[in-house]
């Protein structure tokens, strides 16, 4: 069935219908990783937001329960160059398309999306309309046009649990040809997370480190997790614009100086909100797994998995407040740092999966802020 790709700056792209049918209205970004697309699909932080992907073969390792990052998909639309028909992947339970048609998200293919993501980058992310029901394209484009903005929804209310939750899970292993969870047994450090759209494996790197977790909607005030007595707490990542959060943000400002805290994406944003800085709409977004950030006490650099379409101001942070990542790329925030509170945060993805793992340490530096606490 022919689709078509509408953008609100008047470009029209044609092709091919995969997944569920209809029509979709959303914010369109470009992501540069060369796999998971599982992970991406299933990954809350992507709610109100269809992905173009530069990797132009998309499918080909199907479809594994196992490496979701939540249990459903988040986006709103998905655009590939191409659609595998073969999935060779031992750990395969299905394939791509029966997936999204499942789970009700709209796939294109037959976009020319080296062109499609050149634009993205020159004009900057917008708004868009995917559509199998229009025979006339250009009233898609005043659809994509007056759809709603980014800027000023609270997206995270959309995507939190309902209730508060314990996780016991931990990673993956590999173990006689077959995939199981690692036992962690030893968990001395009790830790309350936020949920503003937490990823799955951000959890399990926190349960491998030691963490105790209770996941918390992202509503909680901040003396209902303090009545929990947590070593710590954890912010997530999570959708959308920080600065449409109020709640949040006061909640976060209610836990500074009570516990340490660790905050990953939208959670660095809040916690930089909280400490009285500011953020902006970036023009295209970080999306893909080969971002490099400079780590700037040691001067090495890692590379990292991002998926943001905000960040922190730099000039906007408090002098107590060290910046301690920098995106080597447009040189915006990736990481801030207390000087006297045990409180960081980082713009990036450490718990990246899959891969890479240059960022690892940082559970391990957020167990150590605990110790003297346990």
């Amino acid at each position: 069935m022919k689709a078509v790709l509408a953008l609100a700056d008047g470009k029209i792209y044609e092709g091919e219908h995969f997944g569920a049918e209809n029509e979709v209205e959303a914010e369109i970004v470009f992501n540069t990783s060369m796999s998971g697309y599982q992970e991406i699909i299933t990954d809350p932080s992507y709610f109100g937001q269809m992905v173009v992907m530069t990797y132009p073969l998309i499918g080909n390792y199907g479809i594994n329960p196992e490496d979701f990052e939540s249990d459903r998909p988040y986006l709103s639309g998905f655009v590939i160059k191409e659609l595998s028909r073969v999935q060779s992947n031992w750990r395969s339970r299905g394939n791509l398309e029966d997936f999204l048609k499942k789970n009700n998200v709209f796939g294109i293919q037959g976009i020319d999306t080296r062109a499609l993501t050149r634009r993205i980058r020159d004009k900057g992310a917008q708004k868009a309309v995917l559509s199998t029901n229009t025979s006339d394209p250009h009233k898609l484009i005043e659809k994509a046009r007056k759809s709603p903005d980014l800027i000023g929804i609270d997206l995270v209310k959309d995507v939190t649990c309902k209730k508060a939750y314990d996780w016991n899970e931990s990673e993956w292993t590999i173990q006689n040809g077959q995939t199981r969870l690692e036992k962690t047994k030893d968990r001395p450090f009790k830790v309350s997370v936020y949920d503003f759209g937490v990823k799955r494996n951000i959890l399990r790197k926190l349960t491998r480190a030691g963490c105790k977790l209770k996941v918390f909607p992202a509503a909680t005030t901040a003396d209902e997790v303090v009545a929990t007595n947590p070593d710590g707490v954890f912010l997530s990542n999570g959708p959308g614009d920080p600065a449409a959060v109020p709640y949040a943000i006061e909640n976060v400002k209610g836990l500074l100086g009570r516990v340490p805290i660790f905050g990953i994406c939208l959670g660095h944003q809040i916690l930089s909100l909280a400490l009285n800085g500011s953020t902006y709409k970036l023009r295209f977004g970080h999306h893909g797994g080969n971002q490099p950030v400079l780590d700037t006490n040691s001067g090495k650099v890692e590379i990292t998995s991002q998926n943001h379409g905000f960040a922190v101001k730099e000039n906007s942070l408090l002098k107590d407040v060290n910046i301690t990542h920098l995106n080597l790329n447009d040189n915006t925030v990736e990481g801030i740092q207390h000087k006297t509170l045990p409180i960081f945060s980082v713009q990036y993805h450490p718990e990246a999966s899959p891969g890479p793992h240059d960022s690892d340490y940082l559970f391990n530096k957020f167990v150590s802020l605990m110790k003297p606490r346990n």
